[in-house]
């Protein structure tokens, strides 16, 4: 019948990003787990006006409808920093990426792939990526594993049944990306115990907390050790000096300097952590709703996060450094202070840490041994085009 025929629409008007966004939403609010986001950051993140990923960046956003209805979305980019990198890193020529995924069923979720697919073949791209929604750095990976828990902040999460969905299309695993939950309360054991206070002893290290009198500064300094340290990793492309700005600028409310370090060896900055506490905790309370009074629980939240889940969502060693004794010890002593500070000072009891490629030893060896465990898994699908 007519009146069930799927229509992919592409979208690009800022009335139809915002039924873009709502329709995503309203997917999201069907989750037993998911956790409502602030509206207006998710707006911001699909405008070519505010968001410096589209500087480099070009893409398309479709709605898919059925008998009047919205019943999908997707996006399908193409990010122009990627298709300079080396093909084993997982990018490289020719890669383009789709996002943004909700379907109604099956049949739907086809009909949206193959959109994307077609957008991007006829931008030249012999391959997709995907989930990415839409920067590397912002919500990669598919979750397959941890739908039975809420997200933490800047966390995807999805229904179970996408991952048949999509494989049921055609595409493969390309790689998995696991978070690690941490029980903060006890100490470490005593192998990292003496490591952490071996390094203490040494006078050329100096691991402090992030200075937010000369944040830019610090933003500045923790970005270029990111894009270096990261540099080789797979699906890794570089900030630019507008997204530096501008991640800065979004990060700074959640950024209290004892849960953030800066690790320096002879004086020379060579390694950072940052630490965010779970704002999803009271987003979900005010139901991702700053008015009428959301605001008050959200300004009250951020001044003292008390009893709030740790995520350590980014942390990175120079590139000179790695493998070395050195690089495990810095980390584990940015680790320790942390956890000190967010048991000591906010009564915290878990902490989370991710994303971590699973092919990542020396990370996955770091989470190993302060007995870590994964909790949730993402992948992120390859397929030919």
């Amino acid at each position: 019948m007519a009146g069930n025929e799927i229509s992919i629409e592409p979208i690009g008007s800022k009335k139809d990003r915002a039924r873009f966004v709502d329709l995503g939403r309203a997917f999201a609010a069907r989750e037993p787990h998911s956790v409502p986001q602030l509206r207006s950051e998710q707006l911001e993140l699909v405008d070519p006006d505010r968001n410096p990923f589209f500087g480099h960046a070009s893409h398309q956003f479709f709605i898919a409808t059925r008998g009047g209805k919205d019943v999908g979305r997707i996006s399908a980019h193409i990010d122009h920093l990627a298709l300079e990198l080396p093909p084993e890193q997982g990018m490289g020529p020719g890669t383009g990426m789709f996002g943004y995924f909700d379907a109604e069923d099956e049949e739907v979720a086809k009909a949206l792939l193959a959109a994307a697919e077609e957008w991007l073949r006829g931008q030249g791209m012999t391959h997709v990526l995907g989930p990415i929604s839409m920067s590397i750095w912002e919500e990669p990976g598919l979750l397959v594993k941890g739908q039975d828990h809420p997200p933490t902040i800047m966390m995807g999460h999805h229904p179970a049944h996408y991952q048949g969905w999509i494989e049921g299309a055609g595409y493969e695993p390309a790689k998995t990306l696991l978070t690690y939950d941490l029980d903060i309360q006890k100490g470490f054991p005593p192998l990292i115990q003496r490591i952490v206070q071996s390094g203490e002893r040494n006078a050329r290290i100096n691991v402090r907390h992030v200075d937010l009198k000369r944040w830019d500064e610090e933003v500045a300094v923790v970005l270029g050790i990111l894009n270096d340290a990261w540099s080789s990793n797979w699906g890794f492309v570089p900030f630019t000096p507008e997204e530096i700005a501008y991640a800065g600028k979004k990060l700074k409310p959640l950024i209290h300097r004892r849960l953030n370090m800066i690790a320096e060896v002879d004086g020379r900055p060579v390694a950072f952590m940052l630490t965010f506490p779970d704002v999803n905790g009271v987003l979900r309370k005010i139901d991702g709703k700053m008015f009428p009074f959301g605001w008050i629980s959200l300004l009250k939240w951020m001044r003292k996060p008390s009893g709030t889940i740790m995520r350590v969502p980014l942390m990175g060693v120079l590139k000179e450094l790695h493998n070395s004794r050195l690089a495990s010890q810095l980390a584990f002593m940015m680790i320790e202070k942390i956890r000190q500070n967010a048991v000591e000072w906010l009564g915290s009891t878990r902490g989370e840490i991710g994303w971590i490629l699973d092919d990542n030893q020396g990370m996955n060896a770091i989470a190993d041994a302060i007995e870590s465990k994964v909790n949730r898994e993402y992948i992120i699908y390859r397929r030919q085009l």
